[in-house]
């Protein structure tokens, strides 16, 4: 077995591990496992099936979509700090669902704040075009992604300023701070299709990553072709994010500690590093998600897109403080 291969079963270990650990710890034995298919389940049972089990499934999807999507945005863009935010979707699904919450749009039925945040991300990514237009570079893309960023949160800011009470306000900053707590079937059936398919078209860009690792010219030189390879890019990741997004709130950092962690581990090679990027990101996701779990308590909540960022924004200062000491 290569190394990558010994990297992937050993994440998926570790992943298997974290499952384990969250599906089970917290008074909820082994024992409720048998009757997880009855129709008359017990407690215990119920505890796991109908709470634990999507919040750990819907967990590992979200932190599998970051991840991959994180590697392949640092592939593409060649730059370790790149992130999937960098292109406005995160901002931009997190304003659709931030305003289906102050319309009230998210009462009306079950996924109308899921369907919200993915409008808003599918706007988002067609205004990156808008601004960017045909044929751009990685550079005009990310000085398009930034416009996009701001001015999601400049309207997020505006919504929020606006909220007609506090309780209005409190619902859209909760949101906003990113949790699995209400995690459920319906918001998985809805969230997996679309960040599986951001995936799968993700994976396809091994090769080309690969080759823009030599520079643009020269994976023109090997056929990879720019534009179709920018659309596939930015549209994986919209589908991989935003669904995440749409359903949990904003989850922020995973994308892009993952993929610099493991960079090393795979030689590298922008390509080999998407699968364990994925794998990391669930692993990640799903111990800091158990780790809310425990920690938080009645009169004391905690979201998990604090603790990620807690993790990642002092990582993110060593990059950038690591980065600059090799610069020439």
């Amino acid at each position: 077995m290569s190394g990558r291969g010994f990297l992937v079963a050993g994440l998926t270990a570790g992943l298997a591990v974290a499952v384990g650990l969250s599906l089970f710890c917290g008074g909820t034995g082994l024992a409720a496992i048998d009757g997880l298919f009855s129709a008359t389940p017990t407690l215990d049972t119920l505890i796991l099936r109908e709470l634990r089990l999507p919040r750990v499934l819907l967990g590992v999807l979200i932190g599998a979509g970051l991840g991959g999507a994180g590697a392949v945005m640092q592939g593409f863009f060649r730059n370790p700090l790149a992130d999937p935010g960098v292109v406005g979707v995160s901002a931009s699904a997190g304003l659709g669902a931030v305003t289906a919450l102050y319309f009230g749009l998210a009462s009306l039925f079950a996924l109308a704040l899921p369907l919200a945040g993915v409008f808003g991300a599918t706007a988002g990514v067609t205004l990156l075009f808008l601004i960017a237009g045909r044929g751009a570079s990685a550079t005009t893309l990310i000085l398009s992604g930034v416009a996009v960023n701001a001015m999601a949160g400049a309207l997020t800011a505006l919504l929020m300023n606006l909220a007609p009470n506090p309780w209005a306000l409190a619902e859209i900053a909760y949101w906003l701070m990113g949790s699995l707590k209400d995690a459920s079937w319906t918001e998985i059936a809805f969230a997996a299709p679309l960040i599986l398919a951001g995936l799968a078209i993700l994976s396809t860009t091994g090769r080309s990553l690969d080759a823009l690792s030599l520079g643009e010219e020269t994976a023109v030189s090997l056929g990879v072709n720019l534009r179709r390879q920018r659309l596939t890019v930015v549209a994986g990741t919209a589908l991989a994010v935003g669904g995440g997004v749409a359903v949990a709130g904003a989850i922020g950092f995973v994308g892009l500690v993952l993929p610099h962690l493991l960079r090393p581990l795979v030689a590298h090679r922008p390509g080999a590093l998407i699968l364990p990027s994925m794998l990391g990101g669930a692993l990640l996701v799903t111990l800091a998600d158990l780790f809310v779990r425990l920690v938080s308590g009645p009169g004391m909540p905690l979201y998990l897109g604090v603790v990620t960022a807690l993790i990642g924004a002092p990582f993110f200062l060593w990059l950038v403080r690591t980065s600059q000491r090799v610069a020439p």
